[in-house]
């Protein structure tokens, strides 16, 4: 069988999430480091700023028995000229996978399409896979199904909105993006979300309005208005985005016992109120921590079945 990558929620199927899921939750729930991965090194390539993704990472593959390699974009050639498939091609020669933080999605299909092991989305422009993943195990964990479940996100229509989009889609869940006009998720995203939804029992909705969108939601979401590579657009996103923070009026709106989630970092009194994400309702420290979790059986099964 060929190598596998997973450069986007849609690189694994529904049966397979589920088995991926129901892995991690095995991994958390006994904690002990294993040698499934021994002898093999994943390469980190990090041409963006990580807090959350390279420690989690960088853990799991430690955790799974393996070395990590971790790159920067400054620290290859790849800052000097050569191209992203060169750097695939020989890094291939050493490495068992690669773990890539990237700007462009094109770069990372190119570096995966030279490449003959295992290349990891672990962020690009377009999308925030891993991200999603944790996400999923988090609603699991809480609501035991994703069976009726509804989940609102609130903001920028960026990449992790285009992640959650698909992941809630392949799962069979309602997942509502409340945007600004002219902030909405790329409409490609919108459309293939849908079409996963319609044959799984799911929805994929886009609107501009958020106190609609959040009411009786199960999971309501946010990130930060402005992304990496935005900030000279940081103080005119605060004007526009003022009325899409998720605070306890807004949070109000939703069930009772929904849960409040946040891909961090978080911005608090932007994008959310400080008394939300510290409140009852969040469960954002959960969804950190998930974070290893789900890597650390992505990669298992990413590895393994390509040995």
């Amino acid at each position: 069988m060929g190598k596998r990558d997973f450069l986007s929620m849609e690189s694994v199927s529904a049966p397979e999430l589920t088995v991926l899921l129901d892995r991690a939750s095995e991994m958390k729930a006994k904690r002990v480091p294993t040698n499934v991965l021994d002898g093999k090194t994943v390469a980190m390539i990090f041409e963006k700023p990580s807090t959350r993704t390279r420690v989690s990472f960088d853990v799991a593959i430690s955790e799974l028995g393996a070395t990590s390699l971790p790159l920067s974009g400054t620290e290859l050639q790849l800052g000097r000229g050569e191209t992203i498939e060169d750097t695939g091609r020989v890094l291939s020669r050493y490495v068992h996978g690669m773990v890539v933080r990237t700007f462009g999605q094109d770069r990372l299909e190119r570096l995966a399409a030279s490449s003959t092991v295992p290349v990891v989305n672990a962020l690009s422009d377009l999308e925030h896979p891993c991200q999603a993943l944790a996400d999923l195990l988090t609603i699991r964990e809480r609501r035991g199904s994703f069976q009726g479940c509804t989940m609102t996100y609130v903001g920028d229509g960026n990449n992790v909105a285009h992640s959650l989009l698909l992941a809630g889609a392949i799962a069979g869940m309602r997942v509502i993006v409340a945007t600004p006009p002219g902030y909405e998720p790329i409409p490609q995203i919108v459309k293939r979300a849908q079409q996963i939804a319609a044959e799984t029992g799911g929805a994929a909705e886009v609107t501009t309005d958020a106190p609609t969108a959040v009411r009786d939601a199960d999971v309501v979401y946010t990130d930060v208005w402005a992304s990496m590579g935005q900030e000279q657009e940081a103080a005119e996103r605060k004007l526009i985005f003022a009325p899409y923070q998720v605070n306890p009026v807004l949070l109000a709106r939703a069930k009772p016992d929904a849960m409040v989630l946040h891909c961090l970092p978080a911005h608090r009194g932007e994008e959310i109120a400080a008394e939300v994400l510290d409140g009852p309702q969040s469960a954002v420290w959960d969804q950190a921590e998930n974070r290893l979790h789900v890597q650390k059986a992505l990669l298992e099964w990413l590895l393994e079945e390509n040995a």
